[in-house]
């Protein structure tokens, strides 16, 4: 992978390729999982324990090859639970696609058949690097795996390929690990080798072929990562559309494997859903949406917005282009508007943000309004404040909360203020110094410019209007106000 971080701790659909080995691993309900360390063993063994308290983690020496990796394992797995029976699954943790219902029906074969050892296998065009299953004329039954390097040129021919996932007979693997040698071209312990052991005492050893070979396709670089990574998600999508999700363009839509989605949700192209984010029934995400770990409620919309670890409520609404930092729960049919930011904020049931606000540290009750551009002020420099804004609140265009500070329920603050002090229920908060108007400053200090020309001009207007007894241009004739523009940019 030529990284610093071991190569099963990359990810594709949000998850490792170690955690996805485990997830279908554990969907076998086994006794026990045990996960062989050796490279980056402190990175990976910190991985095991937050993907799964309860599975065992065992160090492999440096004795080299997959025979010693099964070889440590089967004896860390008996020494916390006695010698153990029956049937050992064995899988690689570089293949991200294997899902539990494969191994489900490759343990399902070994026990109906009563096989020593059963090997899923699969077939491809190019079989270079990977060992050849040898089978038995007559029976199918699986006489050796021989590896790349160590195969004739007849044997170089077969295309049928072992793809490392096994189940053996306990006992079988116990015995038949003690007799492995490095006796091959890499010097290496290879697990395969059990399978002459088997065949040396006459026990049955079989394939199951998968005709899927992206199921049990490994990753030894960047680019086979993209590859696997994009089909995982094309399988994704395909299962969600099956479900009765929208998605417009799966070509632009990226979803994480542990994602949830309820039917009749809509995705739009451009969107990205990660970790564990939720989409209600009848939502509506993107275009250009990007989530990380957010729960959307049903009928909620939301457009051209980025934002983790956040709740938004049913049937309310956010973006475009939009900011939920962590933290942040929207109400039941609320708005967080346009070129908005928000962090560690509840904005109460039908309270609107909507335009050019940042809202840091709050609490805000219901059917509140912030008018365009309020500022809730929460860090001073050293440490971040709360502030508590109320229900049914409006506050004036470009006002700035400073924090730490409550506005109580049904208060107004005007445009353009400071709010520095409490302000009471019922009160208009007023934090802004009177406005001076300069007369003739344009012509005294801008002479000449087209400023003073407009400005000119314009007082001969109102010369002129004045001698016809009219009012000058630009004079109100009739003020009023509409409380269902309430998020409109209030003086």
């Amino acid at each position: 992978m030529k990284s610093a971080l071991p190569k099963v701790l990359h990810a594709v659909g949000g998850r490792s390729l170690l955690g996805h080995a485990m997830v279908a691993g554990r969907e076998l309900a086994p006794a026990h999982l045990a996960v062989v360390v050796r490279h980056g063993r402190d990175l990976v063994a910190a991985e095991v324990a937050r993907l799964d308290a309860a599975a065992v983690v065992v160090d492999q020496d440096d004795v080299p090859g997959t025979g010693r990796a099964a070889q440590v394992g089967l004896e860390g797995l008996d020494a916390i639970a006695g010698e153990v029976e029956g049937a050992v699954v064995v899988t690689a943790s570089d293949v991200p696609l294997l899902d539990g219902a494969t191994l489900g029906q490759l343990v399902a074969a070994h026990r109906e058949d009563g096989n020593a050892v059963t090997i899923l296998t699969t077939v491809v065009a190019d079989a270079t690097g990977y060992g050849r299953i040898v089978r038995e004329d007559g029976t199918g039954d699986v006489l050796a795996i021989v590896e790349h390097k160590d195969a004739t040129d007849a044997q170089r021919e077969i295309r049928e390929i072992n793809t490392s996932i096994f189940v053996f007979d306990a006992d079988v693997l116990r015995r038949g690990l003690r007799s492995v040698t490095q006796d091959n071209a890499q010097g290496e312990m290879y697990l395969t080798d059990v399978v002459a052991f088997a065949r040396g005492e006459g026990r049955t050893v079989r394939a199951v072929i998968t005709d899927d070979p992206m199921t049990v396709e490994g990753t030894n670089d960047r680019l086979a990562l993209s590859v696997l990574g994009a089909e995982l998600n094309r399988r994704t999508l395909e299962q969600w559309m099956l479900d009765g999700v929208t998605i417009v363009d799966p070509a632009t839509t990226w979803i994480d494997v542990d994602v949830e989605l309820a039917p009749d949700v809509t995705i739009l192209p451009g969107t990205q859903l990660h970790g564990a984010t939720k989409v209600g029934t009848g939502a509506t995400i993107g275009p250009d949406t990007t989530l990380t770990d957010v729960e959307v409620g049903e009928g909620a919309t939301v457009t051209r917005t980025h934002g983790s670890l956040a709740v938004i409520e049913a049937g309310a609404t956010v973006g475009p282009f939009s900011y939920l930092r962590p933290g942040t729960v929207l109400g039941a049919k609320g708005k967080i508007g346009a070129f908005v930011e928000v962090k560690n904020s509840q904005i109460g049931a039908g309270s609107k943000v909507p335009h050019l606000s940042y809202v840091g540290d709050a609490t805000i009750g219901e059917g509140t309004n912030l008018g365009a551009a309020t500022i809730v002020a929460n860090y001073d420099g050293v440490a971040k404040h709360r502030s508590v804004i109320g229900s049914h609140v409006r506050t004036g265009s470009d006002t700035v909360l400073v924090a730490p500070i409550t506005v109580g329920d049904g208060a107004y603050t005007a445009a353009g203020s400071v709010i520095t002090q409490d302000v009471p229920p019922g009160a208009l908060g007023v934090g802004r110094a009177h406005q001076h108007n300069s007369p003739g400053w344009v012509s005294r200090k801008r002479a000449g410019t087209a400023a003073d020309e407009a400005s000119a001009a314009a007082d001969a207007g109102a010369s002129a209007a004045a001698a016809a007894g009219a009012p000058p241009a630009g004079t109100p004739q009739n003020a009023t106000t509409d409380d269902a523009a309430s998020e409109g940019h209030s003086h």
